[in-house]
């Protein structure tokens, strides 16, 4: 089985020591020591990742749509809920037709193979792996579930280049994008064969762990920790908005002109839905309904709240007065930012988490984005890829056990006993920093080639009539109001 999360190995344990995941704490019962449990499907865990897979929709839509519709001007609203609506419907096809089985099926450690191509192989019957020994959910359910991450995800990028972008040309980069950027991404950070096929493994010998170690994706078998999605989907997203916001341009009379969000009020009820929709988004990643999911999702609540707290006092501070856009973005930012600690930090630690993202998120949405003069249009670069890159970082900080966090859990002998003082802060920041760096330059190189291919064969912006007017007209034929 394929599955996403738990680095193999940290620091100087090797590759038969997979990272920490809290849910392999949880031996089946009947389990025998030395053993590999048989396999169950627990209907709980399966309703469970269900609820978790229209969450994490709802986010999408109409969650992010009404988020970034808010934020533009009135003549370009249609505009932007028409791309994620349509990347969504797009997204969704491709992931099925080959992106599920690029992303979570063995080949290489760079890209998997097509094998489920078209979802081959596939049917009521197939189980996936979950985090504990014996336990699966339908397979089905995990492929709709990663479905939901694969269509978010560009979706979060076109806040980058909002108001400014052509729509046919903008969907054929997405889809260009998602197969060589997105599903790679996800193949290195979260595949792997499960707890079962490790376990087994070892039961064989050493070579045969390590060929069953060897078979994950290239970050994971580094032991790079993001639960559910910081480095794949935050910071893959992040660093691609801002390479599409530097080479199209700046909009039309940016920064001279003010360009103030036409409705904060919609704005706010897109940054509730993402919040909602968030328990499903890292909650829902732990694959199963059990403790662990409860870490995730007291987590993802008081990171966020802390998050928000926190941008609000910076903007006193700053500015002197508390902003509901600004309450929104640390919202946000925390969101992202405890996606890959989620599962991994402890509740404490995810409240600190939060505090700390938001001034550094605040800082580079003005002091940065001001000195350097890019036009981020929504932000997509200040928040969601440094808010992820901070994340993800200080993920390697906030699993370390005598931080409240989850440590490292040994599939190949003990499976799911915590190894006593086997944590190492410094090794797992340096794999964490690796899986950073890795995301930035494969997304950020990516994105570059493909922009210049459609930019120089079809135009990947509009004319300058065409920006006064606003997309929604010139693109779509019609307005978002009428008066």
């Amino acid at each position: 089985m394929n599955w996403k999360k738990l680095g193999l190995g940290a620091g100087a344990l090797g590759l038969a020591v997979l990272a920490a995941h809290p849910a392999l704490a949880q031996t089946p019962g009947g389990a025998v020591a030395g053993q590999v449990p048989k396999a169950s499907i627990d209907k709980g865990d399966t309703a469970w990742m269900l609820v978790s897979t229209l969450l994490v929709l709802m986010m999408s839509v109409p969650g992010l749509a009404l988020f970034y519709g808010g934020l533009v001007r009135t003549k370009n609203m249609l505009s932007v809920l028409t791309q994620v609506l349509m990347i969504v419907c797009m997204v969704a096809l491709l992931w099925i037709t080959f992106g599920y089985s690029v992303a979570f099926t063995g080949h290489n450690a760079f890209w998997g193979g097509l094998s489920k191509a078209f979802l081959m192989g596939v049917d009521a019957n197939s189980q996936a792996a979950t985090f504990s020994n014996g336990v699966y959910i339908p397979e089905y359910v995990y492929i709709v579930f990663q479905m939901t991450f694969a269509c978010i995800t560009p979706a979060l990028f076109i806040g980058s280049v909002a108001e400014r972008v052509r729509f046919s040309p903008l969907m054929l980069f997405t889809a260009l994008w998602v197969t060589l950027v997105y599903f790679p991404i996800a193949h290195m950070v979260w595949y792997w064969g499960g707890p079962d096929a490790v376990a087994g493994a070892a039961l064989k010998g050493a070579a045969a762990l390590d060929a069953q170690n060897a078979d994950a994706g290239w970050l994971f078998q580094k032991g790079a920790l993001d639960f559910a999605g910081g480095t794949v989907v935050h910071i893959n997203a992040g660093i691609t908005g801002l390479v599409m916001a530097i080479m199209l341009g700046k909009r039309v009379g940016f920064p001279r002109e003010p360009m103030p969000p036409h409705s904060l009020t919609m704005t706010m009820i897109g940054a509730s839905l993402l919040w909602v929709g968030w328990f499903g988004f890292n909650a829902g990643s732990n694959l199963e309904s059990n403790g662990v999911t409860a870490v995730a999702f007291i987590n993802t609540f008081v990171a966020t709240a802390a998050a928000g707290l926190s941008w609000v006092l910076v903007e006193q501070l700053v500015r002197g007065k508390p902003s509901l856009l600004g309450a929104a973005s640390g919202v946000v930012a925390g969101l992202v930012a405890v996606t890959p600690a989620s599962g991994y930090a402890g509740p404490m630690g995810s409240v600190v988490l939060g505090l700390l993202v938001s001034p550094i998120c605040f800082f580079f949405v003005s002091t940065v984005k001001t000195r350097f003069g890019y036009d981020d249009s929504l932000d997509v670069f200040g928040v969601h890829c440094i808010g992820g890159i901070t994340g993800a970082i200080l993920t390697g900080v906030l699993d370390a056990p005598y931080l409240g966090g989850q440590g490292i859990a040994d599939y190949s002998t003990k499976p799911g006993q915590l190894i006593p003082g086997a944590y190492s802060m410094l090794g797992q920041v340096w794999i964490q920093c690796q899986g950073v760096i890795v995301t930035l330059a494969w997304s950020s190189i990516g994105a570059t080639l493909l922009f210049l291919l459609i930019d120089k064969t079809w135009g990947m912006r509009p004319s300058v009539e065409v920006e006064h007017e606003g997309l929604d007209i010139a693109e779509h034929g019609e307005r978002a109001y009428h008066y």
